[in-house]
């Protein structure tokens, strides 16, 4: 990794700790039988894509889950928590990285999110740290559901990059999943693939990027 001057960051998994496990048995609790099938890191029903894209709304997801477990009584709110439970929450110091990186990168998010996971994030962002999103931390947040597209695709990358004027060269891509990696890398865009146990305070370090 050399000359690096920007830094794009994926959210979940690399700022934002998920649980796949804790979601896949949620799915499981609501009447899905085939919840690691449904919905896992390598692969998910054909709904989420689109409510990344923002083309089906929240209460049209709920509305779908409510139609594949066949249960027409299930609530909002018992949907958004089963959906809500993959968010753990961001580890301590993660904030503090990031600003200390803002002050020798210029640093963007991209992430695939949608509706539901945003509200709750904004919400837990700000009942914990008193933040309002994470403008203040991004020069700027790229979110799959208010652009319309989502990794891999490319249109995702391109439009940061042309957007920002950044070279790819001198850009760095973190994130969680090899296949958003592996189209990053096609525009060449420097990557990294984080893998738990490692963090993004372990990698900085390591690096000696900060």
């Amino acid at each position: 990794m050399q000359n690096i001057k920007n830094i794009i960051f994926d959210y979940g998994n690399v700022i934002f700790r998920l649980d796949f496990l804790k979601v896949q048995e949620a799915w499981k609790q609501l009447g899905i039988n085939n919840p690691l099938e449904f919905f896992g890191h390598k692969q998910q029903d054909k709904i989420f894509d689109k409510f990344d894209r923002g083309e089906v709304s929240a209460d049209e997801f709920r509305a779908y889950i409510r139609q594949i477990t066949g249960n027409s009584t299930l609530t909002n709110e018992q949907i958004n928590a089963a959906w809500n439970s993959i968010l753990v929450g961001i580890e301590p110091g993660n904030h503090e990285l990031l600003l200390n990186l803002k002050e020798k990168y210029r640093i963007f998010l991209l992430s695939n999110i949608n509706s539901i996971h945003f509200d709750h994030i904004m919400n837990y962002l700000k009942s914990e740290f008193g933040f309002d999103g994470n403008d203040h931390i991004f020069e700027k947040a790229y979110y799959s559901h208010l652009t319309g597209k989502r990794k891999p695709e490319p249109e995702i990358f391109e439009l940061v990059l042309q957007e920002n004027n950044l070279d790819p060269a001198e850009t760095l891509f973190i994130d969680d999943s090899p296949q958003h990696l592996a189209a990053a890398q096609k525009l060449g865009i420097q990557t990294f693939l984080m893998t738990a146990p490692d963090t993004i305070q372990q990698f900085f370090k390591r690096e000696q990027l900060i």
